[in-house]
């Protein structure tokens, strides 16, 4: 029987390799460089802004307090008066790269476990290298990618940014899962 504590090393080694490799996609590839667009105005959009201190959070504009409102003439009438925003808001000054690269790390700790309790529960000692991969690579591709369709289903995200992530989180995967089908216990 394998054990979770015997997957430690293709844990650490996967999630070292998917952090360079995400590294490598978003700091030297253009990938991703038009994944966010300017706002028309951004400088009066933002001097509008500055005076209600918003708050680091998430934002629904408008939103209805009930579900009663929200099927309501007034709520409907703002709708379509616009705009309709969905907006998260972050703490004023440059991001804390430091903070996010460790928690980005730390996520990819948690994915690789997830994958590594699934192919513990599932395979045996000595499995050969594709069921590994099989079995590895599917749950590290629901950790790294599904959840992100959420956003373009529900908030109106910009499908091709999305789909380029998913993306990333399928190359992320299959790295996982190569690590797994090599390190897995003989």
């Amino acid at each position: 029987m394998v054990t979770l504590l015997s997957l430690w090393l293709p844990i650490v080694v996967a999630a070292v390799v998917v952090f360079i490799a995400s590294s490598v996609i978003h700091m030297l590839l253009p990938w991703h460089k038009k994944d966010m667009i300017k706002v028309p105005g951004e400088d009066e959009v933002r001097e509008a802004l500055r005076k209600f201190a918003i708050p680091p959070g998430d934002y629904g504009v408008p939103h209805a307090g009930s579900m009663k409102e929200a099927g309501g003439p007034e709520f409907a009438a703002k709708l379509k008066e616009g705009p309709v925003l969905f907006m998260s808001v972050a703490r004023n000054g440059p991001p804390n790269m430091a903070l996010s690269f460790v928690l980005w790390f730390f996520y990819l700790l948690v994915v690789g476990k997830l994958a590594a309790y699934a192919a513990c529960l599932a395979l045996p000692v000595g499995a050969a290298f594709l069921p590994v991969f099989r079995l590895t690579g599917a749950v590290a591709f629901a950790g790294y990618s599904l959840a992100l369709l959420q956003r373009p289903i529900w908030y109106g995200g910009n499908w091709c940014a999305t789909l380029k992530s998913v993306f990333d989180g399928l190359v992320y995967a299959l790295l996982t899962a190569a690590v797994f089908g090599w390190l897995w216990p003989r």
